[in-house]
């Protein structure tokens, strides 16, 4: 359903982003991906065969410029995020903003940026922190649910584009490539065992619901949080 639709995914290089553009691909559409490394993303797209130009979230500008050059399109994507954190009482300022400037405002400037066609779609990645919160993480949370409060009043500002978000659970994806190995594994098998779906989510898990938001035509104001069933646990 999506040959012939031009798709953007910004934070297309790693993680959930690369799992949606390479799922976009194999459905058909033209795929531009977008974010801030140029050798990494450079070398995805020759791999997947899709359109790359380099755009930070945290510029006006950059954003501006990456949508003049894509021109009108039927699909955006929104994974990008830079994100700080640590307890409340000691996390620096410069930090919490920092989270807020590339998830938060990141989005907003997608959205009043892009060219998007009626019917078309923009999806937005939140996460689950928005409506279960763990400690040292309060800015990410208050960053996700301001995403998905975005995403329903964007739904009214500005259709017939349709605008969705989609929350996460916890994913195995490069972000956490950061910790020890060990630590890694140890704590998405605890995290696995914990989950009534007994394993932890992949990048093409987000993947697929955000391919079904591009293509489901009703599908417009929806918040889908892809846990495993932690918000039930």
């Amino acid at each position: 359903m999506l040959a012939g639709k031009k798709v953007v995914v910004i934070g297309g290089s790693s993680g959930i982003g690369l799992s949606t553009a390479e799922l976009a691909k194999r459905e058909g559409a033209e795929v531009f991906i977008a974010s801030r490394n140029a050798d990494c993303l450079s070398a995805v797209a020759g791999k997947l065969g899709v359109k790359a130009i380099p755009a930070d979230v945290t510029s006006d500008e950059s954003i501006a410029s990456l949508f003049r050059s894509c021109g009108p399109v039927d699909h955006v994507v929104v994974t990008a995020a830079q994100l700080r954190t640590g307890p409340f009482k000691t996390v620096a300022m410069e930090d919490v903003r920092a989270t807020m400037e590339s998830k938060f405002w990141g989005a907003w400037r997608v959205a009043r940026s892009a060219e998007i066609r009626a019917g078309g779609s923009l999806t937005l990645v939140s996460g689950y922190l928005s409506i279960r919160p763990r400690p040292n993480s309060a800015i990410v949370g208050a960053a996700n649910g301001a995403l998905e409060s975005l995403a329903r009043s964007l739904a009214l500002e500005l259709a017939p584009v349709r605008v969705n978000a989609v929350s996460p659970g916890i994913i195995d994806t490069p972000i956490r490539a950061a910790m020890p190995e060990q630590a890694r594994r140890d704590m998405l098998a605890k995290t696995a065992a914990a989950l009534p779906v007994g394993r932890v989510g992949t990048g093409e898990d987000i993947a697929r619901q955000i391919l079904a938001f591009m293509t489901i035509g009703f599908a417009t104001g929806s918040i889908v949080y892809l846990d495993g069933g932690a918000l039930i646990t």
